[in-house]
């Protein structure tokens, strides 16, 4: 048997590939919409996909089941459990086999077996899927792929639905399944790997651990919140509900096309390098600025432009700022520009203009080109509230119950699109957060609406001391 985790570093997601080097055949788990490197990485090590299969109706990204399901006599696995509204409603389009699959079910890719287990609560048509590889005598399970079911060191957050979805009162009760699915983890044997379908940096949990796989023995050992799952009453609840991050709130529409059936991609698209001149004659093009440096930001750019660093902030940042349709421009370098096209179409964004090359904005520039900026300040330096500002602080809830400004006014950075109506209009918008990361992606998005910014490049815990000793005398 050959397994290979397929890594997405921005969405911290993986994808699996556990193929059968007898007979050539090969099985993907929870795909991306951008199939073409699964093929890739398949015919390398001499296979062929031909079954694909996921845990669940994706919210962080699109799925690539759509697009395989083009293919003639490839078979696609999906779940039949579930409520009817979180039922796949585009079983049957394409030219692939559809096997929906439920609890029990098993099927076999070669001389690998696999049997599916449901998992509820992170969302009701949760599936995971138990490997054994019977191609090499082996009679016992070798790992099971969880999805967003249990992470190492964590488990999936029940709350979506709820909080990204809409579906108003539904968390509660998926915690409560949540907990009942993850008592069945006691009898699975302790060898046994698991194999997660995100890791740290995911907003699918809030403590995933950066380590790729784990064991069941060592998760049943080392994993708090599993270990909680087994004891009866409400705290294990309570502690899967509390402090869970802000979801993005493009959760809501990849969970909704990810169950109706999103609109096929085809090939990557291959934008065209652009102009300063062509971007500026277009004032719908939305600009993403992917340079890292925030000060280099901050002190200029194109106007309008949102502060979106190539790092693992790109796709949230989009996510949160972007809305599908807007045409987009990539200010980048060259080597950048496809694993960005990537990430976008990744959430859906696929109305992407072209780009442009850091070197060239920088020509213009130095030319005397048109460039904003946005004023650059330590906490001591930023406007009070009583000057007439408003404080806003970009982190996250539990973040500002802990500790924040008094007076200040709280919308977490990855709410901010669809929150902007609370900031007010008129005087100045001092933005901040923990270390000045997140409120450089607020302050640019703030300044591209017309509010007067002042970014906070700066670290709360300072404000914090110079607060103490202000008091102290």
């Amino acid at each position: 048997m050959l397994f290979r985790q397929i890594p997405d570093q921005g969405l911290s997601q993986y994808a699996y590939l556990v193929g059968c080097q007898r007979t050539g055949e090969a099985l993907l788990i929870d795909p991306e919409r951008d199939i073409d490197r699964y093929d890739r990485i398949a015919a390398a090590e001499g296979l062929r996909i031909t079954t694909v299969a996921e845990t669940h109706i994706h919210a962080d990204y699109l799925s690539g089941l759509r697009e395989f399901a083009e293919r003639p006599g490839l078979r696609v696995v999906l779940s039949k459990a579930g409520p009817p509204d979180w039922q796949y409603a585009w079983i049957g389009a394409g030219q692939a086999e559809y096997l929906p699959v439920g609890d029990g079910d098993r099927f076999t890719v070669g001389r690998i077996d696999i049997e599916v287990r449901h998992t509820p609560g992170h969302t009701p048509e949760h599936i995971v899927f138990v490997v054994t590889d019977r191609g090499s005598g082996a009679d016992d399970p070798i790992g099971v792929a969880t999805g967003d079911f249990l992470f190492v060191g964590d488990v999936g957050r029940p709350d979506l639905l709820e909080s990204a979805a809409g579906q108003v009162g539904a968390m509660r009760p998926a915690a409560v399944q949540l907990q009942a699915s993850l008592r069945q983890v006691a009898a699975w044997p302790e060898f046994m790997q698991v194999w997660p379908g995100h890791g740290a940096g995911s907003a699918c949990g809030k403590a995933l651990g950066a380590v790729p796989t784990s064991t069941v023995g060592y998760e049943r050992r080392f994993n708090g919140v599993l270990s909680l799952a087994s004891d009866p009453g409400a705290a294990f609840v309570d502690a899967i509900l509390d402090g869970q991050p802000e979801p993005p709130p493009y959760f809501a529409r990849m969970k909704r096309l990810n169950r109706d059936g999103a609109a096929l991609l085809g090939p990557v698209p291959v934008p065209p390098q652009l102009s300063l001149e062509d971007v500026v004659a277009h004032p719908e093009y939305v600009v993403l600025d992917t340079r890292e440096d925030r000060a280099a930001f901050m002190a200029a750019h194109l106007p309008g432009s949102l502060h979106a660093p190539r790092t693992r902030q790109f796709t949230g940042t989009t996510g949160a700022y972007v809305e599908p349709g807007q045409p987009l421009v990539l200010l980048t370098d060259a080597p950048d520009v496809d694993a960005l096209v990537r990430a976008l179409v990744r959430i859906g964004l696929d109305d992407i203009a072209g780009w442009v090359p850091v070197e060239e904005f920088e020509r213009w520039r130095d030319a005397g080109g048109a460039t904003a900026s946005i004023a650059r300040v330590s906490f001591a330096e930023a406007p009070q509230p009583g000057d007439g500002a408003t404080w806003l602080d970009v982190r996250g809830a539990a973040e500002f119950a802990a500790d924040h400004v008094p007076g200040a006014l709280h919308v977490p950075q990855s709410r901010l699109g669809v929150e902007q109506a609370r900031v007010p209009q008129g005087g100045p918008v001092v933005v901040h957060c923990a270390t000045g990361g997140r409120a450089a992606l607020a302050s640019a998005f703030l300044a591209r609406l017309g509010h007067d910014v002042r970014y906070v490049d700066d670290d709360f815990t300072r404000w914090r001391r110079e607060s103490i000793s202000r008091d102290d005398h």
